[in-house]
């Protein structure tokens, strides 16, 4: 298994230009909020049973899939690992501030569309491709790196 900064130093290769990553520092940490508002739209139903609490932060599959997303993050290092599960936090607070005033599944598939199309102009301007197209892991360290390069 490949350590952080060997994940790092491959995921810079086509993260050179300054303004892709600007866009990135906006882009995919709005992407990972997205898809974590797109988690908690899917009814829970026998969630409710398994994860005995009162609250939507935390009975929905968005934190389930954030908890073995997590075993990933913390493989790779304790630090990041923490990093992430206070960003991870954060982000099922947002969502679910924002489904108290909107419908979360329109705002979070809106977030993902934009974001998305903000990544590939990125790398239309970088002249390379997005690295998870070479490996799929690298839609879980692009959060990693915008956290790191923000907070290094």
């Amino acid at each position: 298994m490949k350590r952080l900064n060997e994940w790092f130093e491959e995921y810079s290769v086509s993260h050179q230009n300054q303004t892709n990553q600007y866009i990135h520092y906006i882009c995919v940490p709005a992407i990972f909020l997205s898809i974590a508002g797109l988690f908690m739209c899917i009814p829970v139903y026998f969630l409710e049973d398994l994860l005995k609490g009162d609250h939507p932060v935390f009975e929905n599959w968005a934190l389930v899939v954030f908890i073995f997303v997590l075993i990933f993050y913390f493989s790779l290092s304790v630090k990041m690992g923490l990093m992430m599960a206070v960003f991870g936090f954060l982000c099922l607070v947002i969502n679910y501030l924002i489904s108290l005033i909107a419908p979360l599944w329109i705002v979070s598939l809106t977030i993902f569309v934009l974001a998305w199309i903000g990544q590939f102009y990125g790398h239309k301007i970088e002249g390379k491709k997005p690295s998870f197209l070479k490996d799929l892991q690298f839609l879980l360290i692009g959060p990693a790196w915008v956290l790191y390069k923000l907070f290094k």
